[in-house]
Parts: structure tokens; sequence; C-alpha cells
């Protein structure tokens, strides 16, 4: 597979994959003490990396199915 492919594959799931680490980050936060301000911090920096992974699947051509042989 063209790496081209294989990122149009891939950079779905990844997404998908952070926006769940994101928002158990959140959940956690509410239950963190000090460690809240950083979890929350931490989720947002996730859904900008997903941001700027959308963009470049964008410029990729969007998602492409992963069909198996």
């Amino acid at each position: 597979m063209e790496q081209i492919e294989k990122l149009r594959v891939l950079l779905p799931h990844w997404i998908e994959h952070n926006g769940e680490h994101a928002a158990e980050f959140r959940d956690y936060a509410e239950h963190s003490g000090k460690a809240k301000d950083s979890l929350l911090a931490a989720a947002q920096l996730m859904e900008e990396a997903n941001a700027r992974l959308s963009e470049a699947l964008d410029k990729l051509g969007g998602p492409l199915e992963h069909h198996h042989a």
C-alpha cells in the first residue's frame, strides 16, 4: 500500500482514538484534585492535534476505507 493511501486509512483511526482519550481525560479531570487543570489542558491539546490531523487528512483527499483482501 502506498504511503498516502496508508495515511488515509490510519488518520481517521488516530483521530477517533485521540478523541476517546480527550474525553477520558475530561472525565477523570473532574475527580483529580490538583491535576484537574493539567488533564483539561492535555485534553485541549489532544483536540488541537486532531484538528491538525484532520487538516492533513483533507489535504490527502479524505478517508480511504481499508479493504482486507
